[in-house]
């Protein structure tokens, strides 16, 4: 993620920031990957602090007008999850912007979110996270730090946040776009398998048996192992996690061996094995500091050459499939 610039005065500010520290009142434009010190508010500015700029008629900005479903707010806890999940949908969307996808150029179909809490005001009511069609379901609970921590703990996963939720779920949407691409299909079934296999069977074997003993040699992670769509939406979420990792290393001017040089822009790198060698070595790096302060692991993975060999051909097909399309 880039460092913005506040136009009043020059300070540098974050994605997220509703103001400058100089008082200007700062808003995203989504288009242009800048922030203005001047335009239309959204109208979840004040209760979810969106800092996005409104789009059309409808006083929403493109994030939240892509939202169809926001959670029963009748508990109190619900808006504050939703602020959170809002955010990192936000962040995720905007670095997909980057490539292209769900831009004003971008003439393909966008997906739309139904964001949904397990406490409603009809009691306690069960989530699962997924994509069907176009639409694609969170669980805003997991918005809830302990929530998730738990969760990850019980179903034994090395990196469980909510931005990780959105660009698995995401890729999911993304691989109904490109399978409609000529020779997609194909490359994709020569590296990942055959999408058509029966997808309820294979989670039923996976939580019946669990991943291979090998799984690392051929998977991202132990869920990738389940079935072809879930191994392309892990290893498509690993590619924006790496691409964000140096692109946000280069906007803080972090530098291993001297790469990435000055204003490096991670979404424009077409050489792939490029990029995942400097984000591999980033990885490696900023685990060592989180360590020093006794905090878990950023990228906790080792990767195979067979794996590797799968991000290199997601990070092509996500950095070309908006402009083909």
């Amino acid at each position: 993620m880039k460092i913005f610039t506040c136009g009043a005065c020059k300070t540098p500010v974050f994605f997220s920031n509703l103001n400058c520290t100089c008082g200007a009142p700062l808003f995203y434009d989504p288009d242009m990957d800048v922030m203005l010190n001047e335009a239309q508010p959204c109208q979840n500015r004040q209760p979810i602090s969106c800092n996005w700029k409104a789009e059309g008629d409808t006083g929403f900005c493109r994030s939240c007008q892509m939202t169809q479903t926001i959670p029963d707010t009748f508990h109190g806890d619900n808006v504050a999850l939703w602020r959170v999940s809002e955010q990192s949908k936000r962040w995720v969307l905007s670095n997909l912007m980057r490539w292209g996808w769900f831009t004003a150029k971008d003439n393909g179909p966008w997906p739309t979110f139904k964001m949904l809490a397990e406490q409603t005001s009809r009691g306690e009511m069960p989530v699962t996270m997924g994509h069907a069609n176009g639409l694609i379901t969170i669980n805003v609970t997991e918005g809830d730090p302990v929530v998730r921590e738990f969760r990850r703990d019980e179903l034994d996963e090395r990196l469980r946040t909510m931005t990780a939720h959105f660009r698995h779920e995401i890729a999911h949407f993304l691989f109904l776009r490109l399978q409609t691409q000529q020779g997609f299909t194909e490359s994709f079934r020569a590296l990942f398998g055959d999408e058509s296999a029966d997808y309820g069977a294979a989670l039923d074997r996976h939580y019946q048996n669990g991943a291979p003993a090998d799984f690392q040699s051929r998977f991202v992670t132990r869920y990738a192992s389940s079935h072809p769509h879930e191994d392309w939406a892990e290893t498509c979420a690993h590619v924006m996690h790496l691409t964000d990792i140096v692109d946000s290393a280069s906007a803080a001017e972090l530098r291993h061996n001297r790469r990435p040089r000055s204003g490096y822009d991670a979404y424009k790198e077409a050489k792939s094995e490029k990029l995942l060698d400097q984000a591999f070595k980033f990885g490696t790096g900023l685990n060592h500091i989180v360590r020093s302060m006794g905090m878990q692991d950023i990228y906790p993975f080792v990767i195979s050459p067979n794996v590797k060999e799968k991000l290199i051909f997601a990070h092509r097909h996500l950095m070309t499939g908006a402009r083909k399309a």
